[in-house]
């Protein structure tokens, strides 16, 4: 590997860290104010947060309300999510199925470099080989809150943790009988292609005991572009069972369906044509998951929580995608015809289990935990020859994956409970097994690590919080890298970070963390050759600044943003960018609140960023690599609510998403990585709630 004779300036390196909090936390220890809260024992690190808890967590954390979330007239979670930040948003589809987000600065594609989470259970459709969601069995509506954690998780929730843990929170049970019905009807300006979007919620208390709920949400009609049919049906079913004070069962079961076109990447010159076309005419998707969890809690004093969770689902996803073979171009080019017809089914069946006990003990806080996770993954691809119509199984992969991990932490309150100090370590041990039905080969990948984390917070004063953390995140080999040509590893990172809230006045707030992350075996699809690439050593780093301000009583305002530094610091592109890592990004919010009107603005600016390892600049004949402009994206809602009488309320909204009609482009990605992938022009969402 090629070295640098000279290592770039850090902007900032680990002693310079912990030294910064440590003087942080001296000069400000003598004239600290007590604010001592009492401890609530939870099994759970992260919980179903408050917006007061998320103040004194020692990492970087954004909670996403109930109220935030419809304040954004978001049609899907990316929309949710743009203005978060540290986040990258490749929106691939229009209508939310396979959202694409990066944190702070890893590739965006399949969100495979962040946990997706609900309800504290993972949803990866292989929580260990395959932790990209390639298979995303959530509906917007169906989402309560989200909590997006950047830092201080990676001990308790692993493994693929190198941007953080985002944990949606679906809709609780209600204590009372209650029902939501809402319909809402998303419209493309351009094209006049409409989206409905149908949920209905009816939940309560059956008795002391019991308690259940149904969701039901059903998604169809076209996305913004051409071959953008889409159909989704989802449905859960909860249960809560609260025997007595001590004991409480909680079941979640869900059925998730989808089938729908992917209008995939278009050629520069088609893309200037007519960016709402499809080049890809042959590009589908459907899936399907039957899932499950079953939390028992048992809580049988104050200082004690036992809580022993289990899950499993059984997927089946299937990509369809054109491919253009032996005639020398790139197999995705859009501009050319496609020569066969691929299809790539995978069927996973996955069931674990984690035990976990907290405990308190004088000044400490134990927490103790343990999982297994078994997945098995059957990987086929057929393909069809348009010319001969010759249909043939061309791969035929199976993978079964026994994953233990085990995990303790000791949270150690100081200083009246102002200062809390938590070691904790987390060990991984994956075991994978490869066949190949085709050529009869076997393989395997083992990988054992330990993954240690600190995490400190200190409550300087009664209005500020100041912390720091250090944690280990391991992502294993995933199956979809040995489907391609390139060096792939076990993925291994550090991740720092130190930052401070300030409650500045009672309705003006702030928060600033600096973060650094050091990866070791980085792995990044390159569309350009159509390979996986070891990034090897490289370096991400920068600041996140926010800031809430309660203007008055009718006006919210909020700002945010992020300056992202990345680097890769050996191999054959030493000294270059991450893809997809733009160096700014801003996110601004206004609110405004007049008796029963409700009006909101936000927007989103991110600045320009390579879209390949090599960083090239100018953009290829096809597409396929240059660099990405920057763009800034506007969302405005207004909304009226009425009360009917007898605890009937009634919301209209209408929104419009990319208000200002921004032309904005990503690259290609997954099955078309050719080309430049556009973002939804304006659309407008006419909805109603009604709650009762």
């Amino acid at each position: 590997m090629s070295k640098m004779s000279t290592p770039p300036k850090p902007l900032f390196n680990r002693k310079a860290l912990y030294c910064s909090c440590l003087l942080a936390s001296l000069s400000t220890l003598v004239q600290a104010e007590t604010n001592q809260e009492t401890l609530v024992i939870t099994a759970d690190w992260l919980g179903n947060a408050t917006s007061e808890e998320i103040k004194v967590y020692p990492g970087s954390r954004d909670l996403i309300t109930e109220a935030e979330l419809h304040e954004r007239g978001a049609l899907n979670l990316e929309d949710a999510l743009r203005s978060t930040p540290g986040l990258q948003i490749l929106d691939e589809t229009g209508t939310g199925i396979l959202p694409n987000i990066g944190v702070r600065g890893m590739n965006p594609l399949r969100s495979e470099r962040v946990q997706f989470l609900v309800d504290g259970y993972p949803i990866a459709i292989g929580p260990y080989t395959n932790v990209g969601v390639s298979l995303f069995p959530v509906t917007f509506p169906s989402i309560q809150s989200i909590d997006v954690v950047r830092g201080g998780a990676a001990v308790h929730y692993g493994p693929n943790n190198l941007g953080g843990v985002i944990n949606l929170h679906t809709r609780p049970i209600p204590h009372e009988l209650s029902q939501t019905i809402r319909e809402q009807v998303a419209i493309s300006e351009e094209t006049g292609h409409l989206l409905n979007d149908f949920y209905y919620r009816v939940g309560g208390a059956v008795n002391e005991q019991l308690a259940l709920q149904l969701q039901v949400n059903l998604q169809n009609g076209e996305g913004a572009r051409d071959n953008a049919d889409t159909d989704v049906g989802n449905i859960i079913l909860d249960a809560r069972y609260t025997p007595n004070l001590e004991h409480e069962v909680a079941a979640q079961l869900q059925y998730y369906d989808v089938d729908a076109g992917l209008p995939g990447a278009l050629s520069p010159a088609a893309y200037q044509d007519d960016l709402t076309q499809s080049q890809r005419p042959h590009d589908g998707y459907n899936a399907d998951m039957l899932r499950g969890t079953l939390t028992w809690t048992f809580t049988p004093n104050d200082d004690v929580e036992f809580q022993w969770r289990n899950f499993a689902h059984d997927a089946d996803r299937t990509f369809y995608f054109g491919q253009r073979l032996g005639t020398g171009d790139h197999w995705a080019d859009p501009s050319l015809p496609s020569t066969h017809l691929a299809d790539s089914p995978r069927l996973f069946t996955v069931y674990g289990t984690e035990p976990r006990l907290t405990l308190r003990q004088n000044n400490h806080t134990f927490t103790l935990g343990a999982r297994y996770i078994h997945e098995e993954v059957e990987f086929d691809v057929n393909r069809l020859e348009f010319a001969t119509d010759n249909y043939a199984n061309v791969r035929d992969w199976n993978f079964e994956t026994d994953a233990w991990a085990a995990y303790a932490s000791d949270t150690i309150s100081l200083m009246n409970g102002r200062l809390d100090v938590t070691p904790g370590i987390r060990y991984e041990n994956v075991t994978t097994n490869y066949n190949d039905g085709i050529s009869g080969t076997v393989d395997e990948n083992n990988v054992s690590e330990w993954l240690p984390g600190l995490t400190v917070g200190f409550q300087a004063t009664k209005d500020l919080f100041v912390y720091t953390n250090a944690q280990r995140s391991l992502v294993p080999v995933q199956t979809a890298q040995v489907t391609k040509p390139g060096e792939v590893g076990n993925e291994l990172a550090w991740n720092y970070e130190l930052g401070a809230r300030l409650q500045a006045t009672t309705n003006l707030s702030a928060g600033a963390t600096l973060f650094r992350i050091e990866h070791e075996n980085l792995i990044q699809y390159d569309k350009p050759s159509d390979t996986y690439i070891n990034l090897g050593e490289a370096r991400s780093q920068g600041i996140e600044l926010s800031s809430d301000w309660q203007a008055s009583d009718q006006l919210k305002l909020a700002l945010s943003y992020t300056y992202l530094e990345t680097e890769q610091l050996s191999g054959a592109n030493v000294g270059n960018e991450f893809p997809n890592a733009p160096h700014h990004h801003w996110g601004a919010e206004a609110v405004y609140q007049h008796n029963q009107w409700q009006g909101s603005l936000t927007g989103t600016y991110v600045s320009s960023s390579y879209s390949d390892a090599a960083n090239t600049e100018a953009e290829t004949a096809n597409g396929s690599a240059g660099k990405l402009p920057s763009y800034t994206l506007v969302n405005a809602r207004i909304a009226r609510d009425f009360n009917l009488g007898s605890n009937k309320q009634l919301q209209l909204a209408l929104s419009a998403n990319n208000l200002l009609d921004e032309d904005y482009y990503f690259r290609g990605a997954d099955v078309s990585p050719v080309g430049r992938l556009p973002g939804p022009g304006r659309a407008f969402i006419l909805s109603a709630q009604l709650d009762f």
